[in-house]
């Protein structure tokens, strides 16, 4: 392993990516502490600190962010506009066949895709914002506490044009990365705002632990053994949940042209256990908190209030609607991302098929029947892991930002992200005959 990573910087044109990343990371960062004009920024982050717990969408969202929207830095909705606009643009392929027709263009279809998302970041941006700076200006939203000292249009405006600035910015930062970097750009912004709480998260494990005073320690040092074995094993379990699939065997049938044979090769189809990935999480954590984030703007709805009393964060009804949202939404997306019956008449286009099934309409139903099931195991194990932080939270008596680590959406974030950067790095090094991460064993020809 350390010699796979000395091997990185061997090799020129992988070590510039490398250093050209980190850089573009480093500019996102800054820009996550420059505040948005006519902001208490101080007041606002202590209202956060004291009310707004992990339990609300802010503080979801907070996580992808790196703290910027609790700040309302110019970076405070993150990339977040840019994922749900791929997300909505992906839904709407499945609707309207042109956009469907486009993305099956190849290269140039790609294109107008990502040029879409960019018209669909910068309109949800300008939406959300504008009602950011709606909610900033209510000072019953914030307790009394005034959060912007000359509300108007002009506040309204500038919040508008400075944060949705940011995110066109973020976009760019991330399309630089894949550009000249090592890839995957959003993913790696993405994973750089989460891994920011971190020191957080550190410090308030070594508080609670607080080694050299007994007197004020909260958490004992076998629970602290115990959380890092739960750390290490939850690492693993995500391991495995990412690259677990399903291989279908496939055989392609040969071909005789002229006195040349074709085909007759025998490969497989991997079917994804998290074909979803972290999706669903998202969708349903923004679902169920949307009644509790819409009573903070309105304080006084009677009918919203209850209903956001009753969903909660911490509440049974909570942690139910919250797992099978996140089952519906991995069945959902699953089926969206997931055509059996394309899949089938590429295989049957190309002389595939799967032995023992007839090509065709019989191939798509057993492709939809093992799908079917290997998403449910997905969704499972997703609302297990959205839900694992919590239970930990509970049982240990820890601070949900120590737990969070140890499960949840953010682990899982970081864990697929670093296993694409490797897989991205390792191919890089085994094209230009270096060893990588994974060893391989090689073959010793006889003479």
């Amino acid at each position: 392993m350390l010699q796979a990573f000395a091997n990185i910087f061997k090799i020129p044109d992988l070590r510039k990516k490398i250093f050209f990343t980190f850089m573009i990371i480093g500019i996102y960062r800054i820009g996550a502490f420059v505040p948005t004009p006519g902001i208490d920024g101080v007041a606002l982050a202590r209202f956060f600190q004291q009310n707004m717990g992990d339990g609300s969408l802010f503080g979801f969202m907070g996580m992808f962010t790196g703290g910027a929207l609790q700040k309302a830095t110019i970076f405070a909705l993150g990339i977040m506009p840019y994922i749900s606009a791929s997300i909505i643009l992906q839904l709407l392929t499945v609707v309207i066949p042109a956009l469907e027709k486009m993305a099956k263009e190849g290269e140039e279809g790609r294109k107008k895709i990502i040029q879409l998302t960019r018209y669909g970041t910068i309109i949800l941006s300008l939406f959300q914002t504008f009602f950011i700076a709606l909610w900033l200006e209510n000072p019953a939203a914030f307790n009394g506490t005034v959060i912007v000292p000359n509300p108007g249009w002009g506040f309204r405006l500038m919040c508008m044009l400075t944060m949705t600035t940011g995110t066109a910015f973020i976009m760019w930062l991330g399309e630089q990365i894949d550009a000249k970097g090592i890839g995957n750009g959003m993913s790696i912004i993405i994973t750089a705002g989460i891994i920011e709480s971190l020191p957080e998260a550190f410090r308030q494990t070594w508080v609670l632990l607080s080694p050299f005073d007994p007197a004020r320690q909260q958490l004992p040092w076998w629970k602290f053994v115990v959380l890092c074995a739960l750390f290490v094993g939850a690492v693993i379990f995500l391991i495995l949940i990412i690259q677990g699939q399903r291989k279908i065997p496939v055989q392609y049938a040969k071909q005789i042209r002229g006195h040349r044979v074709y085909g007759g090769q025998s490969t497989y189809l991997p079917l994804k256990v998290n074909q979803a990935g972290v999706i669903p999480i998202i969708f349903a954590q923004s679902v169920i908190l949307f009644p509790a984030t819409l009573a903070g703007f309105f304080p006084k709805a009677g009918a919203l209030t209850t209903v956001a009393k009753w969903i909660s964060y911490g509440t049974v009804t909570y942690a139910a609607m919250d797992a099978l949202l996140i089952i519906f939404f991995t069945f959902f997306y699953t089926a969206i991302t997931f055509n059996p019956i394309d899949v089938s008449d590429n295989l049957q286009k190309y002389g595939g098929f799967i032995p023992g099934i007839r090509p065709g309409k019989t191939t798509a139903e057993y492709l939809d029947y093992l799908m079917t099931r290997i998403a449910m195991a997905g969704a499972v194990i997703l609302a297990l892991i959205a839900l694992f932080p919590r239970l930990i939270s509970g049982a240990m008596g820890i601070p949900f930002l120590v737990a969070s680590f140890f499960g949840g959406t953010g682990l899982l974030i970081i864990v697929g992200v670093i296993l694409d950067v490797m897989r991205s790095v390792e191919s890089q090094l085994i094209m230009r005959h270096y060893d990588g991460f994974i060893k391989r064993g090689r073959l010793k020809g006889r003479r």
